[in-house]
């Protein structure tokens, strides 16, 4: 445990980002890495286009551009939520074949000027979908139900999310 409540970073290996070098308050840049969301065999989302947020102790949560969902497969939910740093967050069911997942997506529609990027993307929460892939790999959903954050090989942690990890 460090000086200041939280576990020590676990050693990133090559090709490796430590989570916990990532800054606070949380911030946005593009990615170049393939980012999908597939579920019941559909492709709801490929993008090479993503943005993506890094804040301390999170994995990275992907915000896929529009143009790059298959959007008739998502109906706005009434849910909304704050951030801090981002704004008013809108949420999106996804319907497929009569299957409903409530809230399985979110958005920023008049995001803060830091987080203007993200403006006509759409985050997903990878848990309760088939398969979301960051360059083909599938990939392992922050843990506890609040966060959207996907860890893949590129992160190190640990991750906040998890027992215990409420104040980190």
């Amino acid at each position: 445990m460090s000086l200041f409540g939280h576990p020590d970073p676990d050693p990133a290996k090559d090709g490796q980002e430590s989570v916990w070098d990532y800054p606070r308050p949380a911030v946005c840049e593009p990615t170049t890495r393939r980012i999908q969301v597939r579920h019941h065999g559909i492709d709801v989302a490929d993008s090479t286009n993503a943005l993506r947020t890094l804040e301390t102790s999170h994995p990275p949560t992907y915000y896929i551009p529009q143009s790059d969902i298959a959007m008739e497969l998502l109906t706005p939910n009434s849910r909304r939520s704050m951030c801090e740093w981002k704004g008013q967050a809108h949420y999106w069911d996804l319907i497929i074949g009569g299957n409903r997942l409530e809230a399985v997506a979110w958005s920023y529609p008049e995001p803060t000027p830091s987080f203007a990027g993200i403006r006509d993307h759409i985050a997903f929460y990878p848990d309760p979908l088939d398969a979301c892939m960051v360059d083909g790999e599938v990939i392992t959903p922050q843990p506890g139900q609040f966060y959207g954050g996907w860890i893949s090989q590129y992160e190190a942690g640990p991750f906040k999310g998890g027992p215990g990890s409420r104040f980190w």
